[in-house]
């Protein structure tokens, strides 16, 4: 039967509050291990072909790295997670600027977005006896420069088959832009492994949206057909990365149906030598990629090796962050009186030998 673990103190923080963590463990295998900074996926073991369990997320085992480092490693962020061009919006017939911490763009959330903010957690279980971790966190009117006080909540569960389910549910008092996403790196072949060149990736996507040399979206909408990120064949990673621009990764459109609640395929991860496929679905309108191209080896993990250049991969499952000036693209507002429910779901098979 699937359990979840008692809470464990994972570290404290500056000012002497403490962080929790907490671990589900489903009756599959998995195991995901969660803490209440950045409600932060630190841990998630998946079996390989052969039943063997590996940690397949990057991220730390000591509350300090987490509050060091840069790079999201498996939190949630937001209010909105992406960039918003020119770290400012209208919204309303106001203009709020927001804090530039990516050049002249915001970038998830801002210099302390949802990722470095404590959340409080309730572990649960479904009706199905799933295990389920709730965190919950209020994000009071000004933060970051937004505008409305939200009430956020994630929802992790864990089922027998071996699937990681996040649901996300928001609602305001005042509109304000708002979409989360959860930002773990991908290595099916375990955290310590090197990079993910060997990796086959399939994205369920038609379009994308272009960005600039500093990362800003351009705010239309262009074909995947004949370009080197068209991923709608699987595509081995170490080929595919250097066509990308930047060797970023880019902002695909999901299939997903307009106002449709239903879970949509968007994306599929392979590893060979391991067995362990990745499936992702989602109710979220764009699917961004990244490649983890900025990680340069500067970073230990919580194995002690290095993580270089694509370590590891993100499939972010979010709204379209620049929708505030760009709503054609993507509405992401928050409004009163229209709570917002969001699933992405990601589950782990086992690919035959």
């Amino acid at each position: 039967m699937a359990i979840c673990l008692n809470s464990q103190i994972f570290g404290t923080l500056p000012g002497g509050e403490p962080v929790e963590s907490l671990t589900l463990r489903g009756s599959g295998g998995m195991q995901v291990e969660v803490i209440t900074y950045g409600a932060t996926i630190t841990r998630l073991l998946i079996p390989d072909r052969m039943g063997r369990l590996t940690d397949v997320v990057l991220g730390f085992s000591d509350l300090d790295s987490y509050l060091a480092d840069r790079s999201y490693f498996g939190a949630i962020v937001g209010r909105v997670a992406g960039r918003i061009a020119g770290a400012r919006f209208e919204l309303e017939g106001k203009t709020y600027e927001l804090a530039n911490n990516d050049g002249a763009n915001h970038l998830h959330g801002g210099v302390r977005g949802f990722d470095k903010r404590i959340w409080t957690a309730a572990p649960m279980e479904q009706a199905s006896g799933e295990p389920s971790l709730r965190l919950t966190y209020r994000s009071p009117y000004g933060e970051e420069g937004y505008p409305g006080t939200v009430n956020a909540s994630v929802t992790y569960t864990v089922t027998g088959d071996n699937v990681l389910r996040v649901e996300t549910d928001a609602s305001t008092d005042q509109a304000t832009p708002f979409s989360l996403t959860q930002h773990s790196y991908f290595n099916l072949g375990g955290e310590a492994t090197g990079s993910i060149d060997d990796h086959e990736l399939q994205i369920h996507a038609d379009e994308f949206v272009p960005f600039d040399d500093q990362m800003t979206l351009l705010g239309r909408v262009e074909k995947v057909i004949g370009r080197g990120n068209d991923f709608r064949e699987l595509r081995t990673l170490g080929t595919a990365i250097p066509l990308l621009h930047k060797n970023h990764g880019d902002l695909y459109l999901t299939r997903r149906a307009a106002g449709s609640a239903r879970l949509a395929p968007v994306a599929r991860l392979l590893h060979a030598a391991s067995g362990r496929e990745l499936a992702v679905s989602t109710t979220e309108t764009h699917l961004q990629l990244y490649t983890g191209c900025s990680l340069n080896g500067s970073i230990k993990g919580k194995s002690g090796a290095p993580y270089g250049r694509h370590a590891g991969l993100c499939l972010e499952c979010e709204g379209y962050a620049d929708g505030p000036n760009a709503p054609g693209c993507g509405d992401i507002i928050l409004r009163p009186g229209h709570p917002r429910h969001e699933t992405t779901e990601y589950a782990f098979l086992s690919m035959p030998s």
